[in-house]
């Protein structure tokens, strides 16, 4: 799968690889391409783009607000389609799709599948759909070249992180704590254990995100993980000082200044 591929190249000359998120269409497209433009220029290996949801159970308070407001200006599946296109043909990292299977399922699978191979997109992540109701829509992701997701969590047994890693590609998302996205997370050594279950129950990269916020968290992740994600702390700092703040904080994040 070609997104595991190349978390492993860009793996070999970092100690730990940088995923970021942000949601389409807030505050607004044109924002967006300039956060985009700050996080690649300054080292960030993948981008997570959420298409908006009206209820995205598995973010907190500020990406909440942030599909709100998305979907309140007007922001369409197209929309987030055709800017996605446009951002994997202008920079050459990773660029994934994150939503909610909804969105997947009114639009079409197989349309929606269809339109981000087109674009580039090398991975979907749907933290609503469990594996066994879309072991269909990860098979036909996989065939296209499209990583679907998997997510663990700390309240995941062994055996169920085994099952996941099967119907997975591209990399593993471990959630850092249980519930929602935003809140910073306690890296303690039962998180330190519970990411070396991750590692034992799969061979894929592993991610780690939800919390994740400053450069002390990021140096808790080398060597136990492949990749940070870091995304409410983004979102707020855009919303705080505008997009020209992205740029120093992710340098900060890798441990430049």
């Amino acid at each position: 799968m070609k997104l595991e591929e190349l978390i492993r190249q860009r793996k070999t000359d970092k100690d730990i690889l940088l995923m970021t998120h942000i949601v389409l269409g807030y505050p607004s497209f044109e924002t967006n391409r300039e956060v985009i433009r700050e996080m690649v220029e300054n080292g960030v290996d993948c981008i997570e783009m959420q298409i908006p949801f009206s209820e995205p159970m598995a973010d907190g308070p500020v990406i909440l607000k942030a599909n709100q407001d998305s979907l309140a200006r007007g922001t369409t599946i197209e929309n987030c389609l055709n800017f996605g296109a446009e951002m994997c043909s202008t920079h050459d990292i990773s660029f994934l799709y994150m939503t909610y299977y909804n969105i997947v399922y009114k639009y079409g699978e197989q349309r929606f599948l269809d339109q981000a191979v087109k674009a580039g997109i090398q991975g979907l992540i749907l933290p609503d759909l469990p594996p066994e109701e879309g072991a269909d829509l990860c098979k036909k992701a996989k065939q296209k070249g499209i990583a679907p997701i998997m997510i663990y969590s700390p309240t995941s047994t062994n055996e169920r992180m085994e099952e996941l890693a099967d119907y997975g590609a591209g990399f593993v998302y471990c959630t850092a704590r249980k519930g929602v996205t935003g809140s910073h997370s306690k890296l303690d050594s039962d998180f330190k254990s519970y990411l070396e279950r991750c590692r034992r129950a799969t061979s894929l990269p592993l991610a780690v995100g939800f919390g994740i916020q400053n450069r002390n968290d990021i140096e808790v992740l080398i060597g136990a993980a492949d990749m940070g994600v870091v995304g409410s702390q983004t979102i707020k700092l855009v919303d705080q000082h505008g997009s020209e703040a992205v740029g120093p904080f992710i340098k900060e994040l890798f441990g430049n200044t």
